[in-house]
């Protein structure tokens, strides 16, 4: 199970790391490694929410979510995406961008720096959507009752989430966006974070009420399909179960994309504070990438989120505490270190509280059986 599961994972690791040898020695495996590690403990948490969402989905998709899905956050977010930044940021054409990640590699980390507070902005807004939606939605099983009972009461209030969403990025922009000279003249950071704010907390809402919309419908189609079979020969105009599948699917799993690449913004930035080598930080950053995929299939198969029953909760809260890190390094700088301690711990947290509600459970079952054995030998008796 773990080597059909991890196989691939294993084998896109030896051969980056022989690469990372034969581009530049050990120094360069060195490096490979450590970039693996650190994008594997900043992801931790997002391969548990991932596997939140793609245990809705057919074994077909998950599969697309291990191919193409690991095509797209491979090669797309943990390399073409530091370029187009530059690209953007620097008004440059995606040729350019390249020449200057190969052969100018301080340039580029500068350039990377400039577009930090927009990059922050965007994944900031998004996975604090993520978080308030929710801790406001009153859920049947509560880790931390006494904070998520009065949030789902307060989650009754329509666009709440949306409404705190935006005083956050509004203080943000005020706070922690000073005035600054950028390289392309003088402008307002605090302008620059409130748009890129908007831009991701618009990419939230329609990415995610596409795959909400979808869902709801596929799940109607279910338990009417009957009455879809009968409206579909009177009129002339099939409803297809299989079409609302593959559109629902397909939204979820665009996404869990945006979502991958919402957390993958703390690893690209990150990765600059060990090397401005694009190559060896495609590499690294990549390695990791796979291993969050494997790790997030393997929860699915496994049944892990059902036995451990606030792992979800755990990560869902390291989603806010990675939001708000975001935010602040919009003006002050975090260890990378600390960010990945942050969601480690509370994950950590969150499977400890699981363990030990499965052995109360399992200790108060124990008991009722013991009282039921009782009450029978008595009434033998």
């Amino acid at each position: 199970m773990v080597l059909k599961t991890f196989g691939w994972s294993f084998a896109v690791t030896a051969l980056g790391l022989v690469a990372a040898v034969l581009i530049d020695g050990w120094t360069a495996f060195g490096i490979v490694l450590i970039l693996s590690i650190l994008e594997i403990s900043l992801s931790f948490d997002n391969a548990v929410v991932n596997a939140g969402i793609l245990k809705k989905m057919s074994p077909f998709w998950q599969k697309i979510f291990l191919t193409i899905g690991v095509l797209i956050a491979v090669f797309g977010m943990r390399l073409v995406f530091p370029i187009l930044i530059v690209a953007i940021s620097a008004s440059l054409g995606p040729i350019e961008a390249v020449d200057l990640a190969l052969n100018d590699a301080d340039r580029y980390q500068e350039l990377v720096t400039d577009a930090h507070p927009s990059i922050a902005a965007f994944g900031g807004m998004f996975l604090l959507m993520i978080f308030l939606d929710f801790i406001f939605e009153d859920r049947d099983i509560k880790w931390l009752g006494w904070l998520e009972r009065p949030l789902a009461k307060l989650g009754k209030v329509d666009m709440l989430s949306v409404c705190i969403a935006l005083i956050v990025l509004l203080v943000s922009a005020l706070y922690f966006a000073p005035q600054a000279h950028l390289h392309a003249g003088h402008a307002d950071k605090a302008e620059t974070v409130l748009l890129s704010g908007v831009g991701g907390l618009i990419t939230y809402l329609i990415v995610g009420g596409l795959s909400s919309f979808f869902e709801n419908r596929l799940e109607e189609s279910e338990e009417r399909e009957h009455e879809a079979e009968e409206e579909a020969r009177r009129t002339g105009k099939p409803v297809s179960a299989v079409t609302l599948a593959g559109k629902a699917a397909f939204f979820m799993f665009l996404y869990l994309e945006v979502l991958d690449a919402s957390f993958s913004f703390d690893g690209v930035i990150g990765a600059f504070a060990i090397t401005n080598d694009i190559i060896l930080m495609a590499l690294g950053l990549g390695i990791g990438a796979m291993y969050v995929r494997s790790l997030t299939v393997y929860l699915v198969r496994q049944g892990t989120l059902d036995d451990y029953v606030y792992l979800e909760h755990g990560a869902h809260y390291a989603i806010g505490a990675l939001a708000a890190i975001l935010l602040i390094t919009i003006r002050f700088e975090i260890n990378e270190v600390i960010t990945g301690l942050v969601g480690v711990v509370l994950i950590a947290w969150s499977f400890w509280s699981s363990v030990r509600r499965n052995n109360a459970l399992a200790a108060a079952e124990g008991k009722g059986e013991g009282s039921d054995d009782k009450t029978e030998i008595s009434t033998g008796v």
